[in-house]
């Protein structure tokens, strides 16, 4: 009995399930949502002059994480309310703007063969002075979990995602500003 046991096809099904379920219990902590409620993850990307910044170096400030690119028609619609939001609080000194752009660098083509763009015409542009980053290898949106761009998160001074906007929207609209004046208040 004990050896038709072992051979047994329902068997191993049992022990490959109870191995799935122990591995996922096991790392449930990394499997968390990236969604409004949730701790904002670290992140590595460059600055326009090539060094690299971490939204870590931004503890205890209220930031907007804002994924785009520049081959991206919504996105293009979106950086001008950006702006003005930028230009609304950019004299506060506890809020900042992370607009990443996870184009391929200029020459080269991302993995869905959009031609890689550059950032300082597009800037240039569009009149933008807000700060803009780069993450030409598009880890963030693995680890933002997006599902497309634009996709912008409001992080809180405690690290906390307070909203989440997949796709474009007007940032300068009134409940917009509120909420980063309400994050600012603490």
């Amino acid at each position: 009995m004990k050896f038709k046991l072992v051979r047994s096809p329902y068997f191993w099904a049992i022990v490959a399930v109870a191995a799935v379920v122990g591995v996922a219990w096991k790392g449930r902590d990394s499997y968390q949502a990236v969604t409004t409620g949730a701790r904002a993850p670290n992140f590595t990307v460059y600055n326009m002059k090539g060094d690299t910044v971490s939204l870590a170096d931004f503890a205890g400030k209220v930031v907007m994480v804002n994924i785009w690119a520049t081959w991206c028609d919504p996105c293009k619609k979106e950086v001008p309310s950006i702006e003005r939001l930028y230009n609304a609080f950019k004299d506060h000194p506890d809020f900042q703007i992370m607009a990443v752009s996870v184009d391929a660098n200029p020459g080269k083509f991302d993995a869905d063969g959009h031609p890689g763009g550059n950032l300082t015409a597009f800037a240039k542009k569009y009149g933008l002075t807000f700060p803009i980053f780069h993450d030409p290898s598009g880890k963030i949106e693995d680890l933002y979990q997006t599902t497309g761009i634009p996709e912008t998160f409001i992080v809180g001074r405690d690290g906390i995602i307070y909203r989440k906007v997949a796709g474009g929207t007007n940032w300068d609209a009134p409940e917009n500003r509120a909420l980063v004046r309400r994050l600012l208040a603490g």
